[in-house]
């Protein structure tokens, strides 16, 4: 069954040095029938991989727990390859580490608590257990 998604393109900053950042496009979204995450999409010509302009690339998407912004938001958050936490000002910055290097992203702050808000009218906190299809997962787990 195709449920109602959450989708939200919004500005970051990535962290080039103190001094310096570049602007990009992320798209944020949330999916009911996988209730404890969040995506983010940031533009292909941003990743750390060596991309050729005829491979058509993709869009890079990060997977990590909606609890894990959501908490972000207020205190420092994170174990491994996301970090969260508020930042001076309303922005939010946003760690990801991978084995190619670490990006630093400052968001607005109101637009990270915009799009929760919107994730939590199709699945409310504490109820993401009620929206699993163990069906699905299994399947998609066994591949």
């Amino acid at each position: 069954m195709q449920h109602a998604a959450v989708e939200e393109t919004v500005q970051a900053h990535l962290i080039l040095s103190p001094h310096r950042s570049a602007r990009l496009r992320v798209v944020l979204s949330y999916l009911p029938e996988d209730p404890f995450a969040v995506r983010m999409a940031f533009p292909a010509e941003f990743s750390l991989d060596e991309v050729t302009d005829d491979q058509g690339a993709e869009d890079i998407v990060w997977v990590f727990a909606r609890q894990l912004l959501s908490a972000g938001l207020e205190l420092a958050a994170g174990v491994g390859d996301v970090h969260v936490r508020p930042a001076t000002g309303r922005r939010t910055m946003v760690e990801l580490r991978a084995p190619e290097g670490t990006a630093l992203l400052r968001f607005d702050t109101t637009d990270l608590r915009r799009f929760l808000w919107r994730s939590r009218l199709l699945v409310a906190e504490g109820e993401e257990h009620l929206h699993l299809d163990a069906d699905r997962a299994l399947a998609q787990l066994l591949g």
